[in-house]
């Protein structure tokens, strides 16, 4: 197991810190049991596809402990075979590789990125004030995403009297983070060219994800019973500090949303898409509910 940057194996009665060959042969068994799509080489692409700097310098730092990077002398396909991020037998990057640190990931996966689309009304048949594409690297995109909620989700002054106002925003920010985060973390990148739909209505916001519920979660048990589609990819989201691998990020959000007045997230599931729908605050002065109007 992988804990604080460093591997510990136990081999009978001895529990250890894994060595470099240790660490190899581990990484080649995981090869022989991979089923997940993110775990899977990527054929075809190669090394000079990724962005070496954005794993040297954003992510191996926070995976692996710094006495264990300076005493290594693996090749940087070891480095990134050893967090899954590499294929040592098909010599080639792994799919959650490419899409952490590819330099042009929608040429092996089409569908990952996000369409961006702020309307002044209602229904996507309303005038639409901004549209955007989020795309590249995981790491470029979801600082971007960060960027782009805190653009669109500004506080605002409400008047309670003549010398009193409330600060208050239309969205809380960690909701829609954890939402977003969710979608990004749990989309079906093997079968769907489709994107993450990020929608933003004068009323509410519509957060579409290609691919239903996974494993054994279903309608009955969400939030509560969790699996993951992409264990690579969610395990890298932790370790950058953009999720909670635990399963707690919809009752985080939830919790947020009630604390900031806003109904609760509403979630639909169909066989192709999770559509998570986030209605904005209300506010009267007689039950202290927030009401914006953009």
């Amino acid at each position: 197991m992988r804990y604080k940057g460093r591997i510990w194996i136990r081999v009978g009665p001895r529990r250890a810190i894994a060595n470099e060959t240790e660490e190899r042969l581990l990484s080649e068994r995981r090869v022989e049991l991979v089923n997940n799509f993110d775990a899977r080489p990527c054929l075809g692409s190669t090394l000079n596809d990724l962005s070496l700097d954005l794993f040297r310098l954003n992510y191996l730092p926070n995976a692996v402990a710094h006495d264990i990077i300076f005493e290594n002398q693996r090749s940087i396909e070891e480095q990134l075979a050893s967090l899954r991020f590499y294929d040592l037998e098909k010599n080639c990057p792994s799919y959650a590789g490419i899409l952490l640190f590819g330099k042009e990931p929608m040429q092996w996966i089409p569908g990952a990125y996000i369409q961006f689309i702020r309307s002044t009304g209602t229904q996507v048949v309303d005038e639409i004030e901004d549209e955007q594409t989020l795309s590249g690297d995981l790491l470029t995109l979801l600082r971007e995403l960060d960027n782009l909620i805190k653009l669109h989700n500004q506080h605002r002054p409400i008047f309670q009297t003549a010398l009193r106002e409330q600060i208050v925003s239309p969205y809380p920010t960690l909701a829609l983070r954890e939402l977003l985060m969710n979608a990004v973390m749990h989309r079906w990148y093997e079968g769907s060219t489709a994107p993450i739909r990020l929608y933003w209505f004068s009323d509410h916001i519509e957060i579409q994800s290609p691919g239903g519920l996974y494993g054994e979660v279903t309608p009955e048990n969400f939030p509560n019973q969790n699996a993951y589609r992409n264990p690579v990819l969610a395990e890298a989201m932790k370790v950058l500090g953009y999720v909670n691998k635990f399963g707690f990020g919809v009752q985080r959000a939830q919790a947020a949303l009630a604390k900031n007045a806003n109904p609760a997230a509403e979630f639909t599931f169909e066989s192709t898409y999770v559509l998570v729908t986030v209605r904005q605050i209300q506010y009267s002065p007689q039950n202290y509910q927030y009401i914006l109007t953009i």
